[in-house]
């Protein structure tokens, strides 16, 4: 993915409709209600979602008004609707399933946690790495990722090179277990895996042989003389 496609990715005022509608949708903070208002004033479709929505605060829907030339409505005049969590799971599934390539590599980078999960499993190379991009991304998802025997390599070669993630001891060790992780980015890791690990590690027949003979050779040489 060049530089362009990641500053488009990280923009609210060219993001669609729909990636918007999603993100609201699935908002693990209200910050984003006015981050998204404050980027798109000259957007009244995405105002006008943003003012219909049930979730915004009512400070954006104060500064929306302005934008808008509406009248202000009063706070018991927007019920919120509340939805069960299933229901409101499965209709964000559906619609990012909707969504254009484009327009998932966008969500990816700014989606909530529950849209990061969805779309770290999306079959597409491109969304799927897009996820990694996200600031507001975890160390305990990086780890969570690492330890995924089903995700793509390139996703662990990407956590591999990032060392804020490999600072963290539960993401190494999760790279180096994970047999998927390829093993030149396995060995490379093995001299940080704790002692106690090692030995388990040495026994662990789902790691490659060569895994297994560094973790061995690596005992060796930590035996006391």
């Amino acid at each position: 993915m060049d530089e362009q496609q990641i500053l488009i990715g990280l923009d609210y005022s060219v993001a669609s409709k729909d990636v918007i509608e999603i993100l609201i949708d699935a908002a693990d903070d209200t910050e984003i209600f006015q981050e998204i208002a404050r980027a798109n004033t000259l957007r009244p479709e995405i105002l006008q979602l943003l003012y219909e929505h049930p979730d915004t605060p009512e400070d954006v829907k104060s500064l929306i008004t302005g934008s808008l030339h509406l009248p202000a409505k009063a706070a018991t005049e927007v019920a919120r609707v509340e939805r069960p969590k299933e229901v409101r799971a499965q209709n964000i599934l559906q619609k990012i399933q909707a969504l254009s390539v484009s327009d998932r590599v966008q969500l990816a980078m700014k989606g909530s946690r529950e849209v990061r999960g969805i779309l770290i499993k999306d079959t597409n190379k491109e969304v799927m790495l897009a996820v990694l991009d996200n600031q507001k991304i975890t160390d305990t998802e990086i780890e969570l990722i690492a330890r995924n025997r089903s995700i793509h390599d390139e996703a662990l070669r990407r956590i591999s090179k990032n060392r804020e993630w490999l600072k963290h001891y539960a993401v190494v060790h999760a790279l180096v277990t994970n047999p998927k992780t390829p093993p030149g980015i396995s060995v490379g890791l093995v001299n940080e895996i704790k002692t106690k690990d090692l030995i388990i590690l040495e026994k662990n027949k789902n790691v490659p042989d060569v895994i297994r003979a560094a973790t061995k050779r690596l005992l060796t040489a930590r035996k006391p003389k």
